[in-house]
């Protein structure tokens, strides 16, 4: 398999991951310059305008060969493809408009549209080839498409561009119960490099980005859960399990959460505070294993129970969840340990119900 799907190899998690992130304060998103836009000599990529559910085509083959359809659960797609159709009205208003085409790219992303958000993005970076954001989303979206390679391009591009700049704070695409928009640029773009360096298995370089991603907290118990969830696991397979334990310190269950209950509730269980049954019993829906899939099966494997640890990773990636960051590193860590399972594998990719 190319090095660019695996490196041996949401609403969900923070950013699905992660979280789905809402419609104001718009111009928070923009690193660099404004005002005009800058033209690069690069044919312009074509914006599609259709706001169609694209239905039976197949956004990227799994890690695990199995086609990835743009079919979030029903509930949510009518209003999401309302918001979608109302951001590309807003866009054909003002075609130059950055924030206007950033915007778009997100809602086709909440819509799974990952190869349509891609392209938006592309076409922005080739208007405005020194915006941050722009690579931040596109990189997001590159791990949704098991483009690893071409995620980790995108967010270091987008570490140089935030470098030296104030940060400013991301909107949510869909606010949580407080209406506190928790993240910045620059922790979006530290959080989504350790994720790719995490999923290529260079834990070295995550372990480097998310101790980046720290420096843009601004005091959230939600961030500081979601990013010492990652530095724990990514510090375990490091075989650092002494600082992995000091990282567990802060962790109590009383902090302030606003959102990131599932990272929460997983320190807490690293801590032996709550068991894995606590978090994923075997009447574990398809949007608990989501979202707790991947960190108990994790927790299997570097405690020593591999057969346990697959047996989560797989059922995880049957349920229809593809582009949470839970069910992507479930099928690395199924790549990595293919050659030691049997030949018969479960079906996955029950793709008709539900991000």
């Amino acid at each position: 398999m190319p090095r660019a799907a695996i490196q041996v190899v949401g609403e969900l998690g923070l950013h699905c991951s992660s979280r789905i992130s809402s419609a104001g304060l718009l111009a928070c998103l923009v690193i660099g310059c404004v005002g005009r836009p800058i033209i690069s000599d690069e044919p312009r990529m074509p914006v599609s305008q259709s706001n169609a559910d694209p239905g039976e085509s197949a956004q990227v083959t799994s890690l695990l060969d199995t086609p990835l359809m743009p079919r979030p659960p029903g509930a949510d797609r009518e209003p999401l493809q309302a918001k979608l159709a109302y951001a590309r009205r807003d866009l054909a208003g003002d075609p130059h408009n950055l924030e206007r085409l950033i915007w778009v790219g997100r809602r086709l992303g909440y819509l799974w549209r990952m190869n349509e958000a891609v392209d938006v993005y592309s076409q922005g970076i080739r208007l405005y080839p020194t915006h941050a954001a722009l690579y931040r989303h596109r990189g997001h979206r590159y791990i949704s498409l098991r483009q690893f390679d071409l995620a980790v391009d995108d967010l270091t591009r987008a570490t140089e561009l935030i470098r030296g700049r104030p940060d400013e704070i991301e909107p949510d695409g869909m606010p949580n119960a407080r209406n506190i928009p928790l993240t910045t640029t620059g922790f979006n773009v530290w959080y989504h490099l350790g994720l790719a360096y995490y999923l290529q298995g260079d834990f070295e370089r995550a372990l480097h980005a998310y101790r980046e991603t720290m420096k843009h907290r601004r005091g959230h118990d939600d961030n500081l859960v979601a990013v010492a969830d990652w530095t724990y696991m990514t510090l375990r397979r490091l075989g650092r399990d002494d600082e992995a334990a000091v990282l567990l310190e802060p962790i109590s269950a009383d902090m302030d959460i606003i959102e990131n209950h599932a990272y929460h509730r997983r320190l807490l269980m690293y801590k032996g505070e709550l068991s894995p049954d606590d978090l994923l019993g075997d009447s574990a829906s398809p949007l608990d294993l989501a979202t707790q899939g991947y960190g108990v099966g994790n927790w299997y494997l570097y405690n020593g129970q591999t057969e346990r640890a697959v047996e989560i990773f797989r059922r995880t990636v049957s349920g229809p969840y593809w582009p949470a960051f839970g069910y992507i590193a479930s099928e690395v860590e199924l790549m990595r340990l293919r050659p030691a399972l049997p030949v018969s594998e479960p079906a996955h990719g029950q793709q008709e119900t539900r991000k």
